[in-house]
């Protein structure tokens, strides 16, 4: 499977889109939030935009889709079958294990439903694109979901990938995920090492994306619902209730995330 060219594009406040392209400089963009923001990058980058790929409905994902259709003549605009009445002109459903092709790049559709019930993910070569399912230490919320179905795309789904998988995910969240992180594991190194890489980054401007999914499973507490440092201070924070279920672990951590 060969490796997309990729491009970040800051959207919004702490948002990012990415356009990926081929040899030939053809594109598509990953989670337009901004088409005149969208279209200044692929023109900076001397890319040729055919293609829209859509996690999820979300006005801050798919916010510049139809202003982008109105610009680019024959615009695709591809998002998941099972949502296809929530993604803003939606052109080609596809259906997960579908071929999503960008001139001659093949990726792959993931469905990951949980953070929205239409959510899904992008695999191209080593690229995953993961929306607001997976972030550089964190998770989305489970607005429409629940903690069994985030397990199966962490897990299970993103789980079968291999730790050299980049990770680009839809938001700049890597430093507050990284102190609750610290909270949980204070002894974990490998939370340290990224905290200060991610701080140095921002410092400088930089986004704290792509990660590596090795990185993210060595720091990444919705990952390590099995680490027994992680387990004894959910413990602490629920005494006299056992929780030891991995699922369980990872919706009471969510939880005291969304409190954090």
């Amino acid at each position: 499977m060969t490796n997309p060219r990729i491009e970040i594009v800051p959207l919004l406040n702490d948002n990012y889109g990415y356009l990926l392209a081929d040899e030939t400089g053809e594109a598509a963009i990953v989670d337009p939030a901004e088409a005149e923001v969208v279209l200044a990058a692929a023109h900076q980058h001397q890319l040729r935009l055919t293609t829209v790929l859509a996690t999820h409905h979300h006005g801050d994902h798919v916010g510049g889709n139809l202003e982008l259709a109105a610009r680019i003549p024959r615009l695709r605009i591809v998002g998941y079958a099972a949502d296809r009445d929530r993604i803003p002109g939606l052109t080609l459903a596809v259906e997960p294990g579908d071929v999503v092709q960008v001139g001659q790049l093949r990726g792959a559709l993931l469905a990951v439903p949980c953070h929205t019930r239409g959510h899904v993910a992008y695999h191209f070569g080593r690229a995953l694109f993961t929306g607001d399912t997976l972030f550089a230490a964190g998770c989305g919320r489970f607005f429409e979901g629940d903690a069994a179905q985030m397990y199966q795309a962490l897990h299970q789904v993103f789980g079968a990938l291999p730790d050299d998988t980049l990770i680009y995910c839809g938001h700049e969240y890597t430093e507050n995920n990284l102190r609750f992180a610290a909270s949980l594991e204070p002894n974990n190194p490998a939370i340290h090492a990224a905290a200060r890489r991610a701080a140095k980054l921002r410092a400088e401007g930089r986004p704290t994306i792509p990660t590596t999914l090795g990185e993210e499973r060595s720091y990444n507490p919705f990952l390590r619902v099995r680490s027994p440092e992680l387990l004894a201070s959910v413990q602490r924070a629920h005494p006299g209730v056992e929780v030891t279920d991995p699922v369980a672990v990872l919706g009471v951590v969510r939880a005291m995330k969304d409190h954090f």
